[in-house]
């Protein structure tokens, strides 16, 4: 790997008895879509604002670009946008006037301005709402206006925070194409959200964190091999005995049967030709079934093994 475009490294952040950063490390690629991951309350936002230099911290080191991160650092800062979850936008200024005056805590010339906020407006398809006030836009219109705002001075580096939160399937899509069309013009970006199929549709790489620690790191595909569930098999079924579900138990890397409400569940762990054991043996018990299906297990399946089920405030 070349430089990494992020490099954290044993950060220690507490605040006073609560420890919300354990010795983190990080690397991020330049290029990549990197997902971080982690419940609430894991130390997400908290990494991010440690790397902005927005905290300040009580051990360890950050680099962004190849370069020490520190508050005063306003040509690293130049170079990087944010997008958080909580909208941040003017209410007494248009779509146009909240675009320019973002961009112009970065661009100065008003010519270049004036062209990086109309590719801006461009980018995000606010063109027709250009003269609006956000009191008048949409959840998913405000979160494309949040996003122009974050990339108008074109960041090499971006930061999003639940971008896609609380809006519609359309306005979702039209924000991960935009997302991947960023990255493709050559921004590297790091990404939070809790919606695991977005993650898993746009992240080259995904960390999964947990009590301010890094507990896995990888492609979705490498994260996937690391839980113990390999292939999930459902089968409708009217009834089934406790004596053939002990059946099914004792067959080859099946660690699990369930059954309710009519839907049969297995868990297998490893091994190859696991769904014609499993059909086989319920023939051999003369039990009749009907739709099947197998399935890889998913990245919320590998967040929910790595961090757990229990409920989090």
């Amino acid at each position: 790997m070349s430089t990494p475009i992020i490099k954290v490294e044993n950060l220690v952040k507490r605040y006073r008895e609560l420890v919300a950063l354990d010795h983190f490390n990080l690397e991020i690629a330049e290029g990549e879509i990197f997902g971080l991951l982690g419940p609430n309350g894991s130390g997400k936002t908290t990494t991010i604002n440690c790397i902005l230099s927005l905290l300040s911290y009580d051990k360890g080191t950050i680099h962004v670009f190849g370069k020490e991160m520190h508050p005063d650092s306003y040509d690293l800062k130049r170079r990087i946008g944010v997008v958080m979850q909580n909208v941040a936008v003017f209410e007494e200024l248009t779509v146009y006037e909240n675009i320019d005056y973002f961009c112009g805590l970065y661009i100065r010339d008003k010519t270049l301005r004036r062209q990086y906020v109309e590719e801006a407006i461009d980018f995000v398809g606010l063109h027709e709402f250009r003269k609006f006030y956000p009191k008048k836009l949409s959840g998913g219109l405000l979160r494309r206006l949040n996003i122009a705002c974050g990339i108008a001075h074109k960041p090499k580096l971006l930061f999003l925070d639940e971008p896609t939160v609380a809006v519609d399937p359309q306005s979702r899509n039209k924000i991960l194409e935009g997302i991947q069309e960023l990255n493709k013009q050559g921004v590297t970006i790091v990404y939070t959200s809790h919606y695991m199929e977005e993650v898993e549709q746009i992240c080259t790489r995904i960390a999964i964190m947990d009590k301010g620690k890094n507990l896995a790191i990888g492609t979705k595909e490498e994260l996937k091999r690391m839980i113990k569930k390999s292939e999930i098999i459902s089968i409708e079924i009217l009834d089934i005995s406790e004596e053939a579900i002990a059946a099914l138990k004792n067959l080859p890397h099946i660690y699990e049967v369930t059954f309710e409400n009519r839907q049969l569940q297995v868990l297998c762990s490893g091994g190859r030709h696991n769904l014609l054991r499993v059909l086989n043996c319920l023939q051999s018990m003369d039990l009749s079934f009907g739709r099947v299906y197998s399935e890889l297990p998913s990245l919320n399946d590998v967040f929910l093994e790595i961090t757990g089920k229990e409920l989090r405030d």
